[in-house]
């Protein structure tokens, strides 16, 4: 019998730990089992790697603490890491180069058993709950990546999950005008505060508060419906709304689009994860840092920064239900997601991009149990996001939590609105 003094791990965060995993779980049986091994997205691993990858990640960052000996140390090596390609270098690795799916299941069915029996016993400490916080955020942050992953997939490779069931929304005309909120000269606090009892991620701290100009912000998240209308008058063909890169790359990749929109025609309807169906002109548009850069040169305005979404979204209280839409409903029609300042749909409806390249906040730490999380990306090429999606977990709808991607990646469920000085 195993003896120890101190209080038993939160069942909490072992509920927790569980619910995420049968989310996750849920989203993999999507995927019809022969196209495991498909790369939907060129800069991302196949999806066989996030298989492996969620176990072994867990399994690298809990063992030591729970003095667990290693029996497959190959595999906790090959699905250690993911990936962000920069500068056009994109992963060229072949199906044939990973294991099958049956040593991949038998690896993660292991490390849940010995992670699980290891943590029934564990006594609670501040390591080992900052780590099953980190461990559990993670999952959940993959499971949203795993989402727009399949997103791309093709219909027919994918199989309609009995539940949750998917909804589908069609947004219905709106009297959600574009409009614009003045806000006042103020003081903005980002991060959160060391010593408070609140779990975050390490760009989260040190809280640090800046003050804000006066500035005026759109009201509602820009639209299908407007993003048509940049289309429509050759957005994508003036070089002058773009940076040098992003014009290159627009370009080279031949894009005239979002990627959630489908070609029809003299038309466009939108991916959704099953079928396509109608673009609701009223949703808000998913797309880029550098088209939402652009769009925002074409009507004379600009992204916000990081301070700025944070002063807008002051009093913005997230949704209470949260991964139930796998699109964003119409803009306006969530009123208690409304700021102080009277803006809308900040938090839960659609990340938000930002001006702001992604940077560490004064009195930075790195987490010592991961410590590549954040400072890799602290390179310039990165724009934090704010917000959080209809399939982003509720303990990440935080006003603290950063997010970050490169100016080119289309593929996150991500909007934004424009900011005017």
């Amino acid at each position: 019998m195993t003896t120890y003094s101190g209080p038993a791990l939160s069942s909490q965060l072992l509920r927790r730990l569980a619910d995420g995993r049968d989310e996750t779980d849920r989203l993999f049986a999507i995927v019809k089992p022969d196209r495991l091994y498909d790369r939907p997205i060129a800069e991302r691993h196949r999806i066989v790697f996030y298989f492996g990858h969620l176990e072994a990640f867990d399994w690298n960052l809990l063992r030591g603490i729970l003095n667990i000996d290693p029996f497959r140390p190959e595999f906790d090596h090959l699905f250690a890491f993911g990936i962000d390609p920069v500068d056009g270098g994109l992963p060229t690795d072949q199906p044939s180069e990973w294991p099958s799916m049956n040593e991949i299941e038998g690896y993660r069915k292991r490390v849940r058993q010995e992670l699980d029996n290891a943590l029934a016993d564990a006594v609670e400490s501040e390591e080992l709950v900052q780590a099953m916080n980190i461990a559990i955020e993670h999952r959940l942050m993959h499971a949203e990546t795993l989402e727009y992953m399949f997103h791309q997939l093709p219909f027919d490779a994918k199989v309609r999950p009995d539940f949750p069931r998917p909804k589908f929304f069609i947004a219905p005309p709106s009297e959600a005008m574009p409009e614009m909120i003045r806000i006042p000269e103020g003081t903005s606090t980002l991060g959160l505060k060391r010593e408070s009892s609140q779990f975050g991620w390490d760009n989260e701290f040190e809280s640090n508060s800046v003050t804000v100009p006066a500035f005026s912000i759109d009201r509602y998240k820009v639209t299908n419906g407007d993003y048509m209308r940049f289309v429509e008058a050759g957005g994508y063909t003036k070089c002058e709304l773009w940076t040098p890169a992003d014009w290159a790359w627009i370009s080279e990749a031949g894009i005239s689009q979002p990627v959630f929109w489908i070609k029809m025609g003299d038309g466009f309807r939108y991916r959704a994860m099953f079928e396509d169906i109608p673009l609701a002109l009223d949703a808000p548009v998913y797309v880029s840092h550098a088209e939402a850069s652009a769009y925002a040169r074409w009507v004379g305005k600009s992204l916000p920064s990081e301070a700025e979404w944070q002063r807008a979204s002051e009093g913005s209280l997230p949704p209470k239900e949260t991964r139930k839409l796998w699109d964003p409903p119409a803009v306006g029609s969530s009123p208690k997601l409304r700021s102080t300042h009277g803006v809308e749909d900040l938090v839960g409806t659609g990340w938000e991009w930002t001006s702001s390249t992604f940077a560490p906040f004064p009195g930075f730490q790195i987490f010592p149990a991961y410590a590549g999380y954040s400072a890799n990306f602290f390179d310039g090429k990165h724009f934090v996001m704010k917000g959080g999606s209809t399939r982003t977990a509720a303990c990440m709808l935080r006003t603290s939590f950063r997010n970050w991607f490169q100016a080119h990646y289309q593929f996150v469920y991500a909007g934004f609105r424009c900011v005017a000085h």
